[in-house]
């Protein structure tokens, strides 16, 4: 786990989940592994409490398990997992693009081409934090124009366990992102349905097939679960 340090916040608890969500999602925390509570505290800069009530919360979601005596392990993540979590974000997605596209203006459209035009540079520079935040407002404003506040607050809680550094770190993808908003946004200009929720969809496929790639090129299901330590 890489080390930082987060500003205390309200929220603490749910961001101390979301970087360990992320090192679950992403394979740099292992199926098998403890978590340790007082290690990870000191890692993320923050007290004993927030990582403990993240912990609690990441239980409930099947993420990690709670061994009486020894604290929490990592749960598994199998190959049908990725497919499920991705196959939730990209059908909520495309409902809510096709939606978007029935009633986008020209000037949403051009406000999306400047989102984008966002996103190139920001994968131009190398630059993660600039390109996940990017990536995050383009999909929203499509969200937003959709009006379905409902179902974005669901797709909200699926795109938590997409590992977003890893994707915004990888410069091909970030090349590949760019054209595919391209292409989506000439498809809602022309306010072709099909087309709209063909590449929206596309987008979430190409999302499992590189997690699945990448968790498979750090031996994640290569072997036996991580011995306990």
């Amino acid at each position: 786990m890489v080390a930082s340090t987060l500003r205390r916040r309200p929220q603490l608890s749910e961001e101390v989940a979301g970087r360990i969500r992320g090192q679950i999602m992403s394979g740099a925390l292992r199926p098998g592994q403890f978590v340790r509570i007082d290690e990870t505290a000191m890692e993320l800069g923050v007290s004993a409490t927030p990582v403990r009530e993240a912990l609690v919360s990441l239980r409930g979601e099947g993420l990690v398990e709670q061994v009486p005596h020894r604290g929490y392990r990592v749960g598994d993540l199998s190959r049908e997992d990725i497919d499920d979590i991705f196959w939730l974000q990209g059908t909520i997605a495309t409902k809510l693009a096709r939606r978007a596209a029935r009633v986008i203006t020209a000037l949403q459209i051009e406000q999306l081409t400047h989102l984008n035009a966002g996103l190139r540079e920001a994968v131009e520079q190398a630059n993660p934090d600039a390109i996940e935040s990017c990536e995050f407002e383009f999909h929203r404003f499509i969200n937003r124009v959709a009006g379905g506040s409902k179902l974005a607050w669901f797709l909200f809680g699926a795109i938590r366990y997409t590992p977003a550094r890893l994707y915004a770190s990888d410069p091909a993808w970030g090349t590949e992102s760019v054209l595919s908003h391209e292409i989506l946004i000439d498809a809602l200009r022309r306010g072709d349905l099909d087309a709209v929720g063909e590449q929206m969809c596309r987008q979430f496929v190409d999302g499992a097939e590189r997690l699945t790639a990448h968790l498979e090129r750090v031996g994640l299901w290569a072997s036996p679960n991580t011995v306990a330590r």
